[in-house]
């Protein structure tokens, strides 16, 4: 397990029912959902654009001789791609983003800047209810102070921004078959309180089902986390990041590289679960997205 870091000073339910963006949730059984009229994949972009809490913003820079450069407005570094022709700006929109205006900053050669809005258009996500032990709220303080440690880990690790960008449609590969058991974005309530959304797609699967690679990427961490269990952070480049938990058995360490379809790790029910299941997530500059907007169907 990576080495750990100073705790963060967080009072005790505060962090328990604040708990990080990142952090997987147990399994449950999804609510059906109506099915759209399917479209031709080569007339969706990848991913598909969806501008609410959670979604992804594709925002047009027009020409330019060379890869214009775009940050949020808190100063991250955006993933832009494209060519002379077009270049496109993928803004991860987090999932506690208020609807409304929001801009980027977009810096081109020769030093001129200039802001670009768009709109955030409000998402209703579903909202479970749950009875669950106390102790599954409440942590011992030995306990607390491992996940503070992890937690600070972890924000280290998803600050990754590297090149060279991901080349190519960013369309991804389901990294392992089975149902989807819990969507992104559902909010939880445990015995009255709120915790925060559902940060990932859990995709129901026995244990030891292997699980693939969407995308080409390099290994960035790996470890044994108190919720999360077994877990592998996945790098695909320019601040487009994936995690997978709950893990039964990690077949890389941090530096290798994988490359799309290739088999890294596999199903478990390590960590705060309630049976053998993958937490996948995806990231895009720092901010949870729905993996749904990068895959078929």
């Amino acid at each position: 397990m990576p080495t750990s870091l100073p705790p963060f000073h967080l009072r005790r339910r505060e962090t328990l029912l604040g708990t990080l963006a990142f952090v997987a949730l147990p399994a449950v059984q999804a609510m059906p959902t109506a099915q759209a009229a399917p479209s031709a994949p080569e007339a969706r972009p990848w991913p598909h654009p969806s501008q609410v809490p959670g979604g992804v913003a594709r925002l047009s820079l027009g020409p330019a001789a060379t890869r214009p450069q775009a940050r949020t407005t808190d100063d991250l570094p955006l993933l832009v791609l494209g060519d002379p022709i077009e270049w496109t700006a993928l803004v991860g929109i987090p999932l506690a983003a208020e609807p409304g205006e929001a801009r980027v900053r977009v810096l081109r050669q020769g030093g001129e800047t200039r802001e670009l809005p768009y709109t955030i258009t409000p998402k209703r996500y579903q909202e479970q209810h749950l009875k669950v032990k106390p102790g599954h709220v409440d942590l011992s303080a030995e306990d607390l102070a491992r996940y503070e440690r992890e937690r600070a880990h972890q924000q280290q690790v998803t600050a990754t921004f590297s090149e060279p960008f991901p080349r190519g449609e960013l369309r991804m590969q389901v990294p392992v078959p089975g149902r989807r058991s819990s969507s992104f974005g559902l909010r939880r309530v445990f015995n009255g309180e709120k915790r925060n959304p559902h940060s990932g797609m859990d995709i129901a699967a026995a244990t030891g089902t292997p699980v693939k690679a969407p995308l080409a990427a390099r290994v960035i961490d790996t470890g044994d986390y108190f919720f999360n269990g077994g877990t592998v952070w996945l790098d695909h480049g320019g601040g487009l990041l994936s995690m997978y938990c709950h893990l039964s058995r990690i077949d890389v360490k941090a530096g290798d590289v994988v490359e799309p379809g290739e088999r890294f790790c596999a199903v478990g029910a390590t960590g705060r679960v309630t049976g053998p299941h993958l937490h996948w997530s995806v990231m895009l500059n720092r901010a949870m997205v729905d993996p749904a907007l990068f895959i078929p169907g």
